[in-house]
């Protein structure tokens, strides 16, 4: 039996070689389900926005207004963590809507 490697030994795997961010991926295109703003519903509490691993959550004068649809993919965190009641974010089947 062979002798494991020391960690100095092994080879080096993927390689981030500049730094970067996400809005540098559209990954929109991944989404099952899209998620909808109810404006009358929202309280502004901006938790969508603190959860939204995407960065897509809109945010202008400090108020929710909408999402970033070509980095949104769709993982429902937004919905799930609205304390509106009703709550203000559902989630709806990408296949409802329009390819453009």
């Amino acid at each position: 039996m062979s002798q494991l490697k020391k960690w100095k030994e092994v080879p080096r795997g993927g390689l981030i070689l500049k730094p970067g961010s996400a809005a540098e991926y559209e990954t929109g295109t991944w989404r099952t389900f899209r998620p909808i703003h109810h404006e009358d519903k929202c309280i502004q509490c901006l938790r969508c926005w603190i959860y939204c691993p995407d960065a897509a959550v809109i945010v202008k004068d400090g108020k929710v207004v909408g999402f970033d649809y070509v980095h949104c993919k769709g993982c429902g965190i937004c919905a799930r963590e609205c304390p509106a009641e009703p709550v203000a974010i559902t989630m709806s089947p990408e296949s409802d809507f329009d390819k453009e």
